[in-house]
């Protein structure tokens, strides 16, 4: 499943606004198999027509996805044209603005744990490790750190010498509570960005002055 950036996130959240969307998906998401028009609009009590047009738009926002399927076993010529079936994309669907990534907080954190526990590392050594090495993937993933930053939620912009200022703090209230914690997490997140993505033009630079983000990404001295 791909997933979807902040601008698909946001549409996907506005479709399930409307009442009729919301219901269907809700039949959707608890059931254990996909379901078809028909199925949908018996059990949703709403016209197969109104049906049809209403999860097309949640389709087309990406929050169902389309199978096509024989029912009942039958194959072959006669056995009629396959049904189309509708499931869940994803398990939840959420966003916010501006964008944050506290799910990405909360799996480092919970990954440290767990290594800290495994060989009795100091958790916010085994935080500082598991944080360099998901930004390494998520550097690697991305190909270059502008990339990466913006896929993460730091809104990068420009700072008019060949390097980015951090426009957003993905950790925004983490950082409020646990400045400490949340900004050495952080470090060690874009240090790891920048080997993934074999960047060694830029480096990671704290900001705990900025107005935003407690880090910046200049460009390296000559």
């Amino acid at each position: 499943m791909q997933e979807l950036d902040q601008n698909g996130r946001l549409q996907a959240v506005a479709a399930l606004g409307d009442p009729v969307r919301r219901s269907l998906y809700e039949l959707l998401r608890h059931s254990p198999e996909p379901l078809s028009r028909d199925q949908l609009a018996g059990s949703a009590g709403i016209p197969r027509s109104t049906v049809a047009v209403q999860l097309e738009r949640l389709v087309d926002s990406g929050v169902l996805s389309v199978e096509y399927h024989k029912r009942g076993g039958r194959s072959g010529p006669g056995s009629g044209r396959p049904a189309k079936l509708y499931h869940v994309v994803g398990p939840e669907v959420a966003a916010s603005v501006p964008e944050r990534a506290y799910d990405l907080a909360a799996g480092l954190m919970a990954a440290a744990i767990d290594k800290s526990d495994a060989d009795g590392s100091p958790v916010r050594e085994a935080l500082s490790e598991v944080a360099f090495d998901t930004g390494r993937r998520l550097g690697a993933a991305a190909g270059t750190i502008e990339g990466m930053l913006t896929q993460t939620g730091y809104s990068p912009e420009p700072d008019g010498q060949g390097g980015y200022l951090l426009s957003n703090c993905p950790f925004h209230r983490l950082a409020r509570s646990h400045t400490e914690v949340v900004c050495g997490l952080n470090g060690a997140l874009l240090t790891g960005a920048l080997q993934g993505c074999a960047d060694s033009v830029h480096q990671v630079q704290p900001d705990p002055d900025g107005p935003y983000c407690c880090a910046r990404i200049p460009r390296r001295s000559p």
